[in-house]
């Protein structure tokens, strides 16, 4: 028997940060904004007549295997032997595998430490993957639930956000509006918006490393030990994505494009590590001839890939200060709703 599934790995646009817990329920007009891309997070499972799990993991370039009598006597949650396959064991862990042997392949469909929330877009769909395979229901809100606990518990800094797992599963443009009792979901895919996008957005990868969950745990922390100025920060970016959920609804496309670059300023003040120097520096040059409007880090910034809103009009200008800058473009298409 054998199950493939891919997912999107999402691109945010504004609002991320705000997908935190329950910092989501403090301030007020709080919405979370993003696309699901053509980026894919790709996960085979096939059954072996071995009682072996083998991870053929397409990112590290590497097969990782494990006896089904070890991994079910170590402590997943502690044992270091597992190394970055840990979060992959911990999923296998929630079924009851008996002495069946499985090879997993997997690919995150993003460069490492992008931003673009590779791994919990690998983590959803490998989860929905192994429900398919051993037959067991599952849903979007339960599938996303189990996930992000496993991932909380291995980063072990709070609670991630929750905005990277929807994309794999809904596709489309994604508004998550918190509630006390669930995440909303409301779908603002629409052709019109999709071209729009995709011919004025440049998604960037600066090869930068970062730590997203280091980023937003001091952000996290910072908020609840009372910083006004990043309690401020997050406030006016609640605000700013409020509005971008509003243009979105009223077709006001092109205040979209100026709403992403505002909101991208205003993040800077949650850390002097949001935007390295290098990617200001490049905006900058653009800026002097007015090749772009705005520039946004893609998830908890700090490196990895960032996004340019520019008016369509100087796309070889940027396109040279890209190689120049040494950055790669990474070309993507914004994919259409799975679910209604």
């Amino acid at each position: 028997m054998q199950v493939t599934k891919e997912g999107s790995v999402r691109v945010d646009l504004v609002g991320g940060t705000l997908d935190l817990e329950p910092i989501n329920l403090i301030l007020s007009n709080v919405v979370t904004l993003n696309v699901a891309t053509s980026l894919k997070a790709k996960v085979s499972i096939e059954s072996m007549n071995t009682d072996e799990i083998i991870i053929d993991s397409k990112d590290y370039s590497e097969e990782f295997k494990v006896s089904l009598n070890d991994f079910t006597e170590h402590n997943l949650y502690i044992e270091p032997k597992f190394d970055h396959f840990n979060f992959v064991l911990q999923i296998v862990d929630q079924f009851e595998l008996g002495n069946k042997g499985l090879r997993i392949s997997l690919s995150s469909g993003a460069p490492a430490g992008s931003g673009l929330g590779g791994s919990s877009a690998m983590g959803v769909t490998l989860y929905s993957a192994l429900c398919e395979f051993f037959n067991i229901p599952t849903d979007i809100n339960s599938t996303i639930k189990t996930v992000k606990s496993i991932e909380g518990r291995i980063l072990n800094q709070g609670m991630p956000g929750y905005q990277d797992y929807f994309p794999a599963l809904t596709g489309g443009v994604l508004a998550l509006i918190p509630t006390c009792s669930e995440i909303v979901r409301k779908q603002l895919y629409s052709k019109e918006l999709k071209e729009y996008l995709e011919k004025h957005i440049y998604l960037v990868y600066s090869g930068i490393s970062r730590n997203s969950g280091i980023n937003n745990w001091n952000v996290y922390k910072s908020f609840f030990d009372g910083d006004e100025v990043v309690q401020s920060a997050l406030q006016q970016i609640a605000q700013i994505s409020s509005q971008t959920y509003s243009a979105i609804k009223e077709k006001d496309f092109k205040s979209v494009l100026y709403l992403i670059g505002k909101e991208g300023e205003a993040r800077k003040s949650l850390s002097p590590h949001i935007t390295p120097k290098q990617v200001g520096d490049f905006f900058d040059e653009l800026k002097t001839c007015n090749a772009a409007i705005g520039i946004k880090m893609c998830g908890a910034g700090g490196g990895g890939c960032f996004i340019l809103t520019h008016s369509g009009e100087k796309t070889q200008i940027i396109d040279d200060k890209i190689k120049a800058h040494g950055f790669e473009r990474l070309d993507f298409f914004i994919e259409s709703p799975l679910h209604g």
